[in-house]
């Protein structure tokens, strides 16, 4: 194979890669653009390695291009998180998986297999993103409200701007939106307590807890509270 060839399937690898890390940047994932396009590209260096750097009769090209798919495995688990009785990154690390697959097939040639591929992984991300929302949702007998939540935490003084950044970060990941965020001298000396007004075009309880989780596993911060204005019979306020 010629060199111009090689380097012409590295790049689709890469640049395929690149689309679907250009979404997951965008949402602000722990994987995002170079990640997966680095994923894609090594994918892509190692299927043309295993077709064209070895010869012989004992020779096995298929072998280097099997062990990518355990390769990944590893590299998978290492974006899944567990916070508390919440297990995160799974999504991520499925999205790196299939990156891997897009890149092997773009370093074999098969160019369309690969952009289709690309496609449908993007699609998924997109378009079930909402549908899997819905589908996870409580079912609501009348129609939904938009929603309002404040969230209170206690921090000590030296940690509130990490605790502050961490919340917006955190709230990045989600739909709510951030209306505003203030700090103020807590009871006890030596705290400070962060408050902030969200928004969401519909209640989301569990969307919400997952959004906070983090913050009360930070060692500085003492608690952590939120409320919905809406009203809920079964639960108005939940505490941590």
């Amino acid at each position: 194979m010629a060199t111009l060839e090689m380097l012409l399937r590295l790049a689709a690898g890469t640049g395929l890669g690149a689309v679907i890390g250009f979404e997951r940047q965008y949402r602000a994932r722990m994987a995002g653009l170079r990640t997966n396009a680095l994923v894609a590209a090594g994918a892509t260096l190692f299927v043309l390695l295993s077709a064209h750097g070895f010869s012989g009769a004992t020779a096995d090209p298929t072998r280097v291009a099997a062990q990518i798919v355990s390769g990944i495995g590893f590299l998978g688990a290492g974006v899944i998180l567990r916070e508390g009785l919440t297990v995160r990154g799974l999504n991520t690390a499925a999205t790196l998986w299939c990156s891997a697959a897009v890149g092997a097939l773009a370093g074999a040639g098969l160019y369309d297999i690969a952009a289709a591929g690309t496609a449908v992984v993007v699609a998924v991300n997109i378009v079930l993103r909402p549908l899997g929302r819905a589908v996870d949702r409580r079912p609501n007998t009348g129609r939904e409200t938009p929603a309002t939540y404040t969230f209170q935490t206690v921090t000590k003084d030296d940690a509130e701007a990490h605790v502050r950044t961490l919340l917006v970060q955190d709230l990045s990941r989600t739909d709510f939106a951030l209306q505003a965020i203030e700090s103020s001298n807590a009871d006890a000396e030596g705290f400070v307590e962060v408050r902030a007004a969200l928004t969401a075009e519909q209640r989301d309880d569990k969307q919400m807890e997952l959004a906070v989780s983090r913050l009360s596993l930070e060692p500085s911060v003492t608690s952590v509270r939120w409320q919905v204005d809406t009203p809920n019979p079964d639960r108005d306020t939940e505490d941590r």
